[in-house]
């Protein structure tokens, strides 16, 4: 059972800048493809970038060339570069694999200020 743990969310004011960091457990990180999700308030939990197994990325057109998914495979990790915020960004941030998705984290709050 993969274990996600998500951080580095906080408050900035629109135009900053965060990085979110997920740590997952197991042994198949390196396999899957990843993603990261928000969910704002009185809305549906939505995905907002991507990235497979050899790097390719992909993101919601609402955040397309502002934020930017990485991973890191020997530390199991995937990040979540957000520049140029928004107050819309606002949400719960989560990460999950996309195709075998497990067990939801606990998320990360960002909460950008106008």
């Amino acid at each position: 059972q993969v274990q996600l743990v998500e951080s580095g969310g906080g408050l900035v004011q629109a135009g900053g800048s965060l990085r979110l960091s997920c740590a997952a457990s197991g042994r198949y990180f390196s396999s899957r493809v990843w993603g990261w999700y928000r969910q704002a308030p009185g809305k549906q939990r939505e995905l907002v970038a991507s990235i497979g197994i050899g790097g390719t990325t992909n993101y919601a057109d609402s955040v397309k060339g502002r934020f930017s998914i990485s991973r890191d495979n020997a530390e199991s990790t995937v990040y979540l570069q957000m520049n140029s915020l928004k107050p819309e960004d606002t949400a719960v941030y989560y990460c999950n694999s996309v195709f075998q998705a497990g067990s939801w984290g606990q998320g990360t709050q960002v909460t950008v200020s106008s």
